[in-house]
């Protein structure tokens, strides 16, 4: 009997955003501006704390925080329990904000994919730009 190979992958998003850090932060890990960008959600910004994100489809991602550093990177576990063992996903989100002369570098890696979850990997992929143009409509209208 063979393992099953465990190898995964992974999606990254990369956006230089014309905000500081700090406002890009708030919008991470306030609820009510996680919302307005990617989901409801029942977040604190706490090492342990679980919460939901809960999608407009009906679909809820179980969540936990993994890291968190203020300003800096913010880490949860995205898993999500299908009836198709297919579309299972255990999963690991990890912003990155990087300062740069003009704003802040955001960088955004899931990882965990599995090489039969083609699927799951595309609409990442194209979930996340729609989640990163939505954000910046979020704050350029925040304070």
């Amino acid at each position: 009997m063979t393992n099953r190979a465990t190898e995964t992958r992974s999606v990254v998003v990369e956006r230089e955003i014309a905000h500081p850090p700090e406002k890009l932060w708030r919008a991470l890990t306030q609820p009510h501006l996680i919302e307005e960008w990617l989901m409801k959600n029942d977040f604190k910004p706490t090492v342990g704390h679980r919460f939901n994100l809960r999608g407009e489809w009906g679909g809820v991602l179980d969540c936990e925080v993994l890291a968190i550093e203020p300003n800096k990177t913010l880490s949860y576990t995205w898993n999500f329990k299908h009836d198709d063992a297919a579309y299972d996903l255990q999963s690991v989100v990890t912003f990155t904000l990087t300062p740069t002369g003009t704003g802040t570098l955001l960088r955004m890696e899931q990882t965990g994919f599995r090489p039969d979850q083609k699927q799951a990997y595309g609409g990442a992929h194209a979930g996340w730009k729609q989640f990163f143009a939505k954000l910046e409509e979020v704050l350029a209208r925040t304070d």
